[in-house]
């Protein structure tokens, strides 16, 4: 089925319609992040974000979640620390996930995934996620989806297989990878993104603005995310990310920029969150469980 006859049609658009979530990840890493998407998300057109809840401001943003009840959010899972000098670990206790941190409890660094992922207990990793979706619902509030942070999943079909079957179990819709996979996770019915998210971390900051303009005017029909990471380039996020903190303000500025506005609404795309794309995937797993109960 192509793109633009499955996700619009499950979410009720016309075959030509061009939908966009613009997803805010990282909510909690850092001070310089949390207000970075809190100004986007006020500026209208980021309409999603996705919380990692082991980093140290995650108790800031789930209270900023909590007194917003309207805006969509996820859980980034998240299971890389990738800094040298700003470091997190598990939310759950080091002796139970051995594989998922080095010898000093942390979890491991980009440079570090390919020892990290030869030797992780899947185990391990579900008992992690599932703490992470635990810690959101605990604090009383309502993901919409999961994504995940970082983790450099080219060929581990395990884990993509595991993060969806987490969405199904909570009743989360999962932004999906690879175009064998978004075929397969459509195959059932459910709706994802129809093309693979856009990293805008793998944008050059210097030409990012006129980037983003260009790929909003060539948006395809369906279901497109990007995946957006606002920060503000201040001293915290440069002490954190000296090489990468103006990639995060280039971000910051697009997405809250009249610019942005201005082109969403000439070229008549739809923005979204993953709360339409929620409702779906729970109506259609419930009628799965009716049919079984009844059988």
């Amino acid at each position: 089925m192509s793109p633009d006859s499955h996700t619009n049609q499950l979410l009720g658009y016309p075959a030509d319609a061009r939908l966009l979530i613009i997803n805010a990840d990282d909510f909690g890493m850092c001070q310089a992040v949390n207000e970075a998407i809190v100004g986007t998300l006020q500026a209208g057109i980021v309409r999603s974000t996705t919380l990692m809840a082991p980093c140290p401001w995650a108790w800031h943003a789930m209270h900023f979640l909590a007194d917003h009840p309207e805006v969509a959010f996820g859980v980034h899972l998240t299971a890389v620390a990738e800094w040298p000098n700003y470091r997190w670990g598990p939310v759950t206790a080091w002796d139970k996930v051995p594989s998922l941190v080095n010898k000093d409890g942390h979890f491991y660094n980009f440079e570090q995934m390919p020892e990290f992922l030869a030797q992780v207990s899947l185990a391990e990793l579900e008992m992690e996620f599932r703490a992470q979706i635990e810690v959101v619902l605990a604090a009383g509030l309502q993901p919409t989806h999961l994504d995940w942070h970082a983790l450099r999943l080219g060929g581990r079909e395990d884990i993509l297989a595991l993060m969806l079957g987490l969405g199904r179990e909570y009743g989360l819709a999962l932004r999906v990878m690879g175009q064998s996979w978004i075929a397969r996770v459509q195959s059932q019915g459910l709706p994802t993104n129809d093309y693979d998210f856009l990293d805008s971390y793998l944008l050059d900051p210097a030409t990012k603005a006129a980037r983003f303009v260009e790929l909003l005017r060539a948006l395809p029909a369906g279901l497109s995310e990007w995946a957006v990471h606002p920060g503000l380039n201040n001293a915290e996020l440069r002490a954190i990310d000296p090489g990468g903190s103006q990639y995060r303000q280039a971000d910051s500025d697009f997405f809250s920029s009249p610019q942005a506005q201005d082109v969403i609404r000439e070229e008549g795309i739809i923005l979204l969150n993953y709360r339409a794309l929620q409702k779906v995937w729970q109506e259609k797993l419930a009628r799965k469980f009716e049919k079984r109960s009844l059988s």
